[in-house]
């Protein structure tokens, strides 16, 4: 066995092993290793290509080190890899339990902290172990529905799902960031005893280590390696309306009429689905939206972009699926027939790992949306939700599912940024359904899918979009009010709907949307319109004035006061794009040295100045509030101030949710 350094990289040989680490931007390393017998040099993963550095390289037998700023990692007794900060502070370190390892208690449990184990025909499944630190908190990861915002004793699919993104990058207590960089379908473990990481198919382990002393330095070192947001639109800071679903141009243009004549702000507005003829026609069904162009056009009068959902999902029916399925654009089975979603129709979905795929939706999309002005995209279903997530059933251009589909979402976003890019657009944002590492570069603004519209549901979005922010998506939003369900003539879910709509004032992106119930099923009551407009359900009404009088003043407060805070909103997104920070973090983003600020799990910073705290039960009147250590605060609604470090109860009756100023911030949001 042998340790060496060449071109700037620690390399270690044995066996059938190659283990190699490298510098790969500030105060961070690469870490991959295969049994082929070489490294992937063309294996990006979510990496950007990394700025050249000078790291510091020994070598000496079968040990040796790399040291990149403040972080170093050495290779010793037998392979094990340690990693430690700029003051000798270990950070992270490999778990193996084997006998004959120099310095270590006699082990005969053979357990390694890598494994690459080979598959029947081909691939491998990798595992990568860490030892556990007491005491250690685990924050990222993506959006997961467990309502956890600390992942320290969870077991995590790494799998994407409706409601359910697999970002598979996390930040420790113990001082570094960790990015698994591996779209592998697998698993991620946080136990009290190790750490372990798992691609079932795969062909080499790879991941990225960084260290710093704050949570923002590690994660605007995340952010430098996998890039950032675009610049957020202007229009896109205020308010977005829509509902499932709008059926006609003509029903879509009275709502935004409706706001425009009440003076209410309105920013965006969506045609939701199925206002194609068949899924995989990406455009609109002539006889119920019969001119777009006058549509846009009217919008932008007003004020409003109109946003347009895009399904990856080809009809075996549609105009496209011939060519595409003769092209190689479509997702193919391994086995049985090739239907991988059977929502309306027998569909199959497009690949997105295809260039030429990529560029023949595109180009459908440019015809029949952007060139009648429409440059905002809804790219739902992007997972994919397969009708069976049987994940080995599915093959894709690059590659079987399980070994890259945790991709599906970044290559979907990819597909309309570079085609928006190319068509001279700058500040590109599409909402999208699911993330992986790095979609935030390609625009991605994240919701978390089709959730239930209850307070359980509620609580878990708080802490899945604290996680996303975390794990390096900053665009995040939800559907207000939940997705599934939720009668707008029902006193409590009323109140449900109030409270959400306040917390979404406080959202990156304030956007409401539902398939909400209605007393004459799903279609709108005195519906006339043909059969072709009914193939599928439209659900009932959605506007801030659908929920009684009383919500609508309260909705029209926040509607108001996000105007207002606006230039705030912009000023975080500025911030995003230049360095990667999460527009909405949890506490201990700003305040790291007062250990409560770790545990707070209900509350969160939006920005730096200022501290929101929804209200999360129904009925609740009052709620305490954690006032961070290290700064003033003031209530402002009420002015009152606070010394931090220590926790209040403050009134919060149904048109309030309790939000706190830092020191001397001087934004006036509650007349």
């Amino acid at each position: 066995m042998s340790v060496e350094t060449r071109n700037g990289k620690l390399i270690r040989v044995y066996d059938a092993e190659i283990l190699q680490i490298e510098p790969w931007g500030k105060n961070s390393l690469r870490v991959r290793a295969s049994s082929r017998g070489e490294i992937d040099e063309l294996r990006a993963g979510a990496l950007l290509p990394p700025v050249p550095s000078a790291p510091v390289l020994t070598a000496h037998g079968d040990e040796g080190s790399i040291r990149n700023g403040g972080i170093t990692a050495t290779v010793y007794g037998g392979g094990r890899i340690r990693f430690s900060n700029s003051d000798g502070k270990v950070i992270l370190e490999e778990r193996w339990r084997t006998r004959g390892i120099r310095g270590e208690t006699f082990n005969a449990t053979e357990v390694r902290g890598r494994e690459i184990h080979p598959h029947a025909g081909g691939s491998f499944r990798i595992t990568a172990r860490f030892e556990a630190h007491d005491g250690e908190r685990i924050f990222g990861m993506g959006q997961y529905q467990d309502g956890r915002l600390d992942l320290k004793g969870c077991v995590l699919e790494l799998a994407q799902r409706n409601s359910q993104a697999s970002v598979p990058f996390f930040l420790s207590s113990h001082g570094y960031g960790f990015l698994w960089n591996n779209p592998a379908i697998g698993r991620a473990t946080f136990a009290s005893n190790m750490t372990e990481l798992v691609a079932e198919v795969s062909t080499e382990l790879d991941y990225w280590v960084t260290a710093g002393d704050t949570p923002a330095r590690i994660e605007e070192q995340y952010a430098a390696v996998t890039g950032t947001v675009p610049l957020m639109p202007d229009f896109a800071t205020g308010f977005w309306q829509c509902k499932l679903r709008y059926r006609t141009q003509e029903e879509l243009l009275e709502v935004a009429r409706e706001y425009k004549k009440r003076g209410l702000p309105i920013s965006v507005i969506v045609a939701d689905f199925f206002h194609w003829p068949l899924q995989g026609d990406w455009k609109f069904d002539p006889r119920w939206w019969p001119d777009p162009e006058a549509m846009v056009r009217e919008l932008k009068e007003m004020g409003i972009e109109l946003m347009v959902s895009i399904w990856p999902t080809v009809d075996k029916r549609s105009e496209n699926y011939g060519t595409m399925l003769e092209k190689g654009y479509l997702v193919r089975a391994d086995r049985g027939i090739r239907t991988t979603m059977d929502f309306m129709g027998n569909t199959v979905f497009y690949d997105p790992t295809h260039p030429g795929a990529r560029d023949f939706v595109w180009q459908k999309a440019k015809k029949n949306y952007f060139d009648k002005g429409i440059k905002l995209f809804w790219l739902d279903v992007a997972e994919p939700e397969y009708s069976t997530y049987e994940f080995d059933l599915y093959r894709c251009h690059e590659g079987s599912v399980m070994e890259l589909g945790n991709m599906y979402p970044l290559r979907y976003a990819q597909t309309f940024y570079d085609g928006l890019k190319a068509a001279g657009e700058k500040n590109i944002i599409s909402l999208v359904r699911c993330a992986w590492a790095g979609s935030q570069r390609y625009g991605a603004l994240v919701w978390s899918g089709d959730i239930t519209c209850t307070w359980d549901s509620f609580r878990r979005q708080l802490v899945a979009g604290l996680n996303m922010g975390i794990a390096g998506i900053p665009w995040w939003t939800t559907d207000i009010g939940g997705f599934e369900g939720g009668d707008p003539e029902d006193p409590a879910y009323r109140e449900l709907l109030i409270r959400w709509f306040q917390w979404g004032a406080f959202c990156p992106v304030f956007r409401l949307h539902g398939f909400r119930e209605h007393p004459d099923g799903y279609k709108p009551a005195g519906s006339s319109l043909g059969e072709s407009s009914d193939q599928v359900f439209s659900g009932g009404p959605n506007e801030v004035w659908s929920y009684g009088e009383e919500a609508y003043a309260i909705l029209t407060k926040y509607l108001l006061l996000r105007e207002r805070m606006r230039p705030y909103v912009a000023r975080l997104m500025k911030e995003a794009h230049e360095k990667g920070t999460p527009v909405m973090r949890p506490l201990f983003y700003d305040f790291a040295a007062d250990a409560r600020s770790w545990d707070a799990a209900d509350q969160y910073m939006f920005g730096p100045d200022l501290l929101v705290a929804p209200v999360l039960s129904p009925g609740a009147h009052e709620r305490s509030v954690y006032l961070p250590e290290g700064a003033e605060w003031k209530d402002a609604r009420t002015g009152k101030k606070w010394h931090g470090g220590q926790t209040i109860t403050v009134d919060a009756p149904l048109d309030v949710i309790p939000v706190f100023l830092r020191g001397e911030t001087a934004l006036r949001l509650f007349e």
